[in-house]
């Protein structure tokens, strides 16, 4: 069931737009900002609101690689595989993360405290290779980098 905060925040949104299906990629967001991911029932609950079938809705979350869909650890690791990360040292980065916190893309640590997760473009092209973790990108990785970064959180 959407709680009262998250239909508020919803009906603001829906304040810019003249029909409600226009709102579904901000409702989904606005329940994954307060739950940490996109449940099955959650998934339910929005398209009621929104009027849209389950399936209209499911095929938005799962277009977009931000919409979590299964739970997440507490920081979100975002790899950039794009070309530009490929050819200046994305595979030694990824292997770095996935040795250091023993994960594989799609997988979330023992802990609950990370998740390694592709996508296909950062936008720092002139920083690659590149990953976001939560919200701070970082560029010009290397291995050690990698390490000092993770270390942070």
């Amino acid at each position: 069931m959407l709680t009262e905060e998250e239909i508020k925040a919803i009906d603001e949104e829906l304040s810019h737009y003249p029909d409600k299906q226009a709102v579904c990629v901000e409702a989904l967001k606005i329940v994954q900002r307060q739950r940490g991911w996109v449940s099955d029932e959650s998934l339910d609950d929005i398209a009621a609101y929104l009027e849209m079938t389950v399936d209209e809705l499911d095929s938005v979350a799962t277009f977009y690689p931000l919409i979590f869909r299964k739970p997440v650890g507490k920081h979100v690791i975002l790899m950039c595989d794009s070309v530009s990360c490929w050819i200046t040292g994305y595979e030694q980065v990824r292997q770095s993360i996935s040795e250091s916190l023993g994960v594989n893309f799609g997988e979330t640590t023992a802990d609950g405290r990370f998740t390694l997760l592709p996508i296909p473009c950062l936008g720092a092209c002139d920083h690659a290779p590149a990953m976001m973790v939560d919200n701070e990108l970082y560029g010009d990785l290397d291995a050690k980098h990698v390490k000092q970064i993770l270390a942070e959180y």
